[in-house]
């Protein structure tokens, strides 16, 4: 059996990543819409060696539809969203758009698969790239242990705020390497060879982005007690988000035991070798790849029965477009 598949937003950086993903894995693909903004008109993209037209978003194009993929940002999903499930797609929406609506599940399916049972609007959404990543490490150590409390501080890459963001880094670091000031209309700031909190504002001092990363985490596992406290950082880094994370269990966990846990589990990567210079799981390595990598797993120095892990994975795939791509399988292909 094959499907009818939209990509609404096919020519950005996740929704070209979801077109090769969705070649790249087989998905029975019977027919592809691509779909964009009306200044896309008339170009096309390649897939399994065709040219395909990309086609201007409208409500038309939804017809006959088993699955559309939304990469195209808040406001198109919160519009068109409803537009293609009423059609009778099942929505797959990349966005921030749903993912707390409480008739939305929010899933990835190494960690809350069974949420797909029921989806009464038509719509599931994608988490956040940091979340996914992180309860994809997480998740086997939950089941075990129950988490209580998580601490984690991320080291985003460019290319989780788009094309033009990886464009705008490449520009600033060749400015400062030829002695110019370089410009920043993409990033609040200079990027390159530096720093960010690049999100909006959220409550109490807290980014939009952290809060995301609270949200996410309490709904999928379950758990609305659940603590979590997160600082989001953009750095000078391509591609490839990296996370640091400390986390607190219901029980006393060591690094022994998470170690065996991870090395197993689904969609983890461990790099389980002592510590060394140079040997733990890094962006220009993982970029890519698929798993969620795993590494610099210990005990806490100070709160005995706490670990401390280093988790790093391709932003583009699993943080978005793979991920996107696996509930389709789930839902379409595996039942």
């Amino acid at each position: 059996m094959s499907f009818t598949v939209a990509v609404v937003g096919a020519t950005g950086a996740v929704g070209r990543e979801m077109i090769r993903i969705l070649e790249e894995r087989s998905f029975p693909v019977k027919t592809l819409i691509p779909l964009a903004s009306p200044r896309s008109a008339g170009k096309t993209i390649t897939f399994r060696g065709e040219e395909i037209p990309i086609r201007v978003l409208a409500a038309e194009a939804f017809s006959g539809v088993d699955v559309a993929l939304f990469s195209a940002g808040t406001a198109p999903s919160l519009e068109w969203a409803p537009i293609a499930a009423k059609a009778g797609a099942i929505v797959i929406d990349n966005s921030s758009a749903w993912r707390m609506h409480p008739d939305v599940p929010l899933v990835v399916p190494e960690v809350n698969a069974e949420h797909l049972k029921s989806i009464p609007r038509g719509i599931v959404a994608n988490p956040n790239c940091s979340t996914i990543q992180m309860l994809v490490a997480l998740k086997p150590l939950h089941d075990a242990a129950k988490l209580q409390h998580i601490v984690v501080s991320t080291y985003q890459a460019a290319s989780g705020k788009g094309h033009d963001a990886v464009t705008e880094l490449l520009a600033q670091a060749k400015a400062i390497v030829e002695g110019r000031t370089p410009e920043a209309t993409v990033f609040p700031s200079t990027l390159a060879f530096n720093t960010l909190c690049d999100w909006k504002a959220g409550e109490q001092d807290y980014s939009e982005e952290e809060w995301k990363m609270v949200h996410e985490t309490r709904k999928m596992l379950g758990d609305p007690s659940l603590g979590v406290s997160p600082t989001a950082v953009r750095v000078p880094v391509v591609n490839g988000h990296s996370e640091a994370i400390w986390a607190r269990f219901a029980r006393p966990m060591t690094a022994r035991e998470a170690k065996e846990l991870l090395a197993n589990a689904p969609g983890v990567v461990l790099h389980g070798e002592p510590y060394a210079p140079g040997k733990h799981p890094q962006p220009l390595a993982v970029t890519g790849t698929d798993g969620v990598h795993v590494g610099r797993v210990r005990d806490d120095l100070a709160v005995p029965g706490c670990i401390n892990l280093w988790v790093v994975g391709d932003n583009l795939r699993k943080g978005a477009a793979l991920n996107a791509v696996q509930i389709a399988e789930v839902l379409f292909v595996k039942k």
